[in-house]
């Protein structure tokens, strides 16, 4: 795996920034990477998330606004590249919507297509999203 070309999608920012099962691998993995690759999509999926565990109760006031700092400094300090998403990534989505046996999301297919027009690796805690990647012949990492 490249240490350069990683997109990080929110199942693994979530796992790396809230307490979760998968907490311990999320940040093995990320810490293996030179400068891990977000988009801004992942940055309003991660905000959505904390809004959700707030929500239900998973974390505090405090904590979801801890977490959403931490994320935002790292953010704010090069920790991540940010690729911005772009008309091609909109049309390379639909394109992968249409045509792929494995029922993708939007969502997803918006990552998917980032990694794909990119050249990135995708990292994912996610298995059918890694799953659908692959049938796609990206390279995927599925942290677990």
């Amino acid at each position: 795996m490249a240490g350069e070309g990683v997109y990080v999608d929110s199942s693994v920012l979530g796992a790396y920034y809230c307490p979760e099962p998968l907490s311990a691998a999320a940040e093995v993995a990320l810490r293996k990477l030179t400068t891990p690759v977000i988009s801004v999509l992942s940055e309003v999926e991660f905000c959505s998330l904390i809004a959700r565990k707030r929500r239900l109760k998973e974390l505090s006031e405090r904590q979801a606004r801890e977490i959403l700092d931490l994320f935002g400094s790292h953010v704010a300090e090069g920790f991540y590249r940010r690729v911005s998403l772009n008309t091609d990534h909109f049309i390379h989505a639909r394109l992968l919507v249409v045509s792929t046996d494995s029922s993708l999301r939007t969502l997803d297919a918006l990552h998917l297509a980032v990694a794909i027009t990119e050249a990135l690796t995708l990292m994912t805690a996610d298995r059918d999203f890694a799953r659908a990647a692959k049938l796609k012949k990206r390279p995927t990492v599925l942290v677990h």
